[in-house]
């Protein structure tokens, strides 16, 4: 029996068709960006939003993850009702850069209530996102590599994604809340544009 070989190739994306390779890397920088304010969220909001405790904390994270979660599912209709690949790509493109921009409105707040608001409008954009990434990113998948890009998707976002947690977590304390966040906005943008060479490829 051939003895399968590990994939190391596929961890430096030399073996992946170049929609998938700039997808990965989108989501790779994109994560190292979210990734550095994720695990400190809650002491963000505790310290700087007015009268804000755990529980203000908690009802942030619910409201983005319920918008989020109820939102995608229509948007995800929209986008396979609609011939060819380019609506996605805008829906994908577009939503990113309001995405990726939503942080810098933590800076500008400072009530539960406007809190509360950013949080919507943020799972809202990420609904948009998701689904049309998902779509574009499953159709061009290399056929009987499912698995194995997959996994190198997963891997390189969450490896990204645990180093900027403590990279992020060293720069509040030392720097501030207020450059984390910018520096959260700067990587969401570097990681959006990756996403631009991904349309050339698209019909």
């Amino acid at each position: 029996m051939r003895k399968r070989s590990v994939p190391t190739r596929e961890y430096f994306l030399l073996d992946i068709n170049p929609v998938i390779r700039f997808m990965i890397l989108s989501d790779v920088v994109w994560s190292s960006g979210v990734g550095m304010l994720g695990p400190i969220f809650a002491l963000f909001v505790v310290g700087f939003i007015e009268g804000a405790n755990a529980a203000v904390a908690g009802t942030a994270a619910t409201i983005f993850l319920i918008t989020k979660s109820i939102l995608q599912i229509p948007i995800a209709s929209f986008i396979d009702r609609v011939r060819g690949e380019k609506d996605d790509f805008w829906v994908m493109f577009l939503g990113s850069v309001g995405t990726v921009l939503m942080p810098l409105w933590y800076l500008f707040i400072h009530t539960p209530m406007q809190l509360y608001t950013v949080q919507f409008v943020y799972g809202a954009l990420t609904a948009c996102t998701f689904p049309s990434y998902m779509a574009i990113f499953t159709r061009h998948i290399d056929k009987s590599k499912e698995g194995t890009e997959w996994g190198v998707y997963f891997t390189l976002v969450d490896l990204s994604s645990a180093a900027a947690a403590a990279v992020g977590g060293v720069l509040a304390t030392t720097v501030g809340f207020q450059w984390v966040i910018v520096g959260v906005a700067t990587m969401g943008l570097l990681g959006v544009l990756f996403l631009l060479p991904v349309r050339r490829y698209l019909y």
